[in-house]
């Protein structure tokens, strides 16, 4: 069990370190015209600070379980980035776009996975 948490953390970490620095580095424009169209629905700040939470998460996913330090920490992270795909998956819905809810519903299941394996 240990070893599919630790698997599921690395693939959830990287994912989720991707989206973060390409929402911190890339202006919502930009995105909006590659096809990511919630990008246009959300204010600026909104955006970096959703790319800041999902990178923050990210780190919290692995660190506090690896270096055990505070290591209730990771299945918070685990949590938090829950309610984000939960929230993403409202703003899709009410968007119409069935398409993009697919893919918070594999991250909303891993995270809940790791939430409930580290706690």
């Amino acid at each position: 069990m240990n070893t599919a948490l630790w698997i599921v953390q690395g693939i959830l970490a990287a994912a989720f370190v991707m989206a973060g620095l390409m929402k911190l580095s890339q202006p919502a424009d930009k995105l909006v015209k590659a096809g990511q169209a919630w990008a246009g629905r959300v204010s600026a700040s909104t955006f970096k600070f959703i790319g800041l939470m999902e990178f923050l998460g990210a780190i919290g996913l692995i660190l506090p379980w690896l270096l055990s330090i505070v290591p209730v920490l990771t299945p918070v992270a685990a949590c938090a980035l829950a309610l984000v795909q939960v929230l993403a998956m409202v703003n899709h819905a009410r968007a119409g776009e069935k398409k993009e809810i697919v893919f918070n519903i594999v991250l909303l299941a891993l995270t809940a996975f790791v939430a409930y394996g580290r706690f």
